[in-house]
């Protein structure tokens, strides 16, 4: 059957890029025939590469659905001649101007050509034998022209894909590498400044929270692979040295209770002045309620997601919360002891989700472990709760 046009009707005009691909689809194709919906897979993996979108795609769907053969073959006839109704409706219902506008985009990309009639209608006249003579509509043939070069492109796409993943995963544990070990060179070697490394290690989690290129992915690597050799270097400077830190660490935690014991004791003495002591029972009650979780658990995890990611499972429990608290304060500059003082004054939950706030606000706060002993000293007073912080950022998200 013999292609008799590629001008467009009516007002369109003809662009050097129609006329290039109408040059392009008169080619010899690479592949005589192939299976029209493993092409058409194999498009919808690399559309990028071609500039459609997955709108343009549903509409060539609908056309190659025209098409009565399985495969694409340059002996077959491949103009397909549809009415815009007919084709709304294998379009899911789509709207004519709607249509014509990714008509227009398949056909600027090269991927289908027009043929259009002298009164702009679609359709096919038969000879006497009865076969099509001659047909006005869309001509197939470019996909099949592309297909290698389609199927290129998909595997391309694919690959790139496969890289990006690995990367990413790369990253991720290259980075819960660093921030473990950092966590365990705060608390084992605290005379050494790990401030800086917990800075950088903060900003590059951030960073992974957006879908980012390969190559800003390759910078993040860089920073990791920085971030790891700095820490197991001034692991191994300080090895000798963290040695007894275990004994150190609970010698220095049975002191601090201890204080706090004979402070106690100093105050209920009477040592602080006043009439009468106080009474011990009523002073113990009153200090464990002002502990008392006043907050749903579902709603904590709502305000501050940004701790879930350091999290193995979904937080389910007050134990999870606290213990994931427990794992980022490290990362975020807040010592041990800074740690163990808000759970004394808050108690373990609240000062866990006060530490969940800090995270959510952190990039806002420029000591978070000097503003936890701050909130931990107003608690102690009876002049904090978390609540409010909770409250806020609820408030904030949902803005």
């Amino acid at each position: 059957m013999d292609v008799l046009t590629t001008t467009p009707f009516g007002q369109r005009p003809v662009s050097a890029a129609l006329m290039k691909h109408a040059q392009a689809a008169q080619a010899q194709p690479a592949i005589p025939h192939i299976n029209k919906w493993e092409l058409f897979r194999e498009l919808c993996t690399a559309k990028a590469a071609f500039g459609v979108s997955d709108r343009d795609l549903t509409v060539l769907n609908a056309l190659l659905s025209f098409h009565q053969e399985t495969s694409l073959s340059d002996n077959d006839m491949l103009i397909v001649f549809p009415s815009n109704a007919a084709l709304g409706e294998r379009a899911h219902g789509m709207a004519e101007s709607t249509l014509r506008r990714h008509l227009a985009v398949l056909v600027e990309s090269g991927l289908i050509l027009r043929h259009d009639s002298p009164n702009g209608k679609r359709y096919a006249v038969r000879g006497a034998d009865g076969d099509l003579s001659r047909a006005f509509g869309f001509d197939l043939r470019p996909l099949l022209v592309k297909a290698d070069q389609i199927t290129t492109a998909a595997a391309e796409t694919r690959a790139a894909a496969e890289r990006l993943r690995r990367m990413r995963e790369d990253l991720t544990l290259m980075k819960r590498d660093a921030i473990k070990l950092v966590a365990y060179g705060q608390d084992n070697a605290p005379h050494s400044a790990w401030e800086a490394l917990q800075s950088r290690l903060l900003t590059v989690h951030k960073a992974m929270r957006r879908k980012l290129p390969l190559d800003d992915l390759q910078t993040l690597s860089a920073e990791l692979r920085d971030v790891l050799a700095e820490t197991q270097r001034r692991l191994a400077v300080e090895s000798e040295e963290m040695s007894g830190s275990d004994s150190e660490t609970e010698r220095h935690y049975h002191n601090s209770n201890k204080d706090s014991h004979e402070s106690e004791l100093c105050h209920e003495n009477g040592e602080g002045g006043g009439d009468s002591p106080p009474d011990p029972e009523a002073e113990h009650a009153e200090t464990e309620s002002k502990k008392q979780v006043n907050l749903p658990l579902a709603l904590v995890t709502k305000a501050c997601p940004d701790l879930q990611p350091y999290m193995q499972d979904e937080i389910r429990s007050w134990h999870q919360l606290v213990e994931g608290a427990a794992f980022v304060r490290g990362m975020m500059g807040i010592s041990p002891d800074a740690w163990l003082e808000a759970q004394r004054a808050m108690g373990p939950e609240n000062a866990a989700i006060t530490v969940a706030c800090i995270l959510q606000r952190v990039s806002e706060i420029n000591s978070p472990g000097g503003y936890l002993r701050a909130l931990s000293r107003k608690a102690q007073d009876g002049g904090f709760s978390p609540g409010p912080m909770v409250m806020a950022l609820l408030n904030t998200g949902a803005a």
